[in-house]
């Protein structure tokens, strides 16, 4: 099944996502597909950039890279985002085996 919510340029080296942000949450995870992104839950309120650095974090900590290589591109005040990951040696499917991880 092809991807609708992410694309991998220069050869797997820049992973790109399409994303649906939910914060104040419970808890972070991947909650499935919205539309054509992937929605993720933050437990982080909308307020002053902080959900938006509680994502960077989460996708930096779930592909293993540092914080620095995760660029928000699009979307700073919106749910919609566009988040950018450099040399991450993980696909995108990483996303929902964290989510399978945290709920054993």
């Amino acid at each position: 099944m092809p991807c609708t919510w992410c694309r991998s340029d220069d050869g797997g080296q820049r992973l790109t996502l399409t994303l649906h942000i939910q914060p104040g949450a419970k808890r972070t995870e991947a909650a499935g597909l919205h539309g054509d992104a992937l929605k993720i839950r933050l437990a982080a309120p909308p307020v002053e950039g902080k959900a938006n650095a509680a994502l960077l974090q989460f996708l930096a900590g779930t592909f293993n890279v540092p914080l620095r290589l995760v660029t928000l591109k699009q979307g700073i005040k919106s749910r919609r985002k566009v988040v950018e990951i450099q040399q991450s040696a993980m696909g995108p499917e990483v996303l929902f085996q964290h989510a399978a991880d945290a709920d054993q």
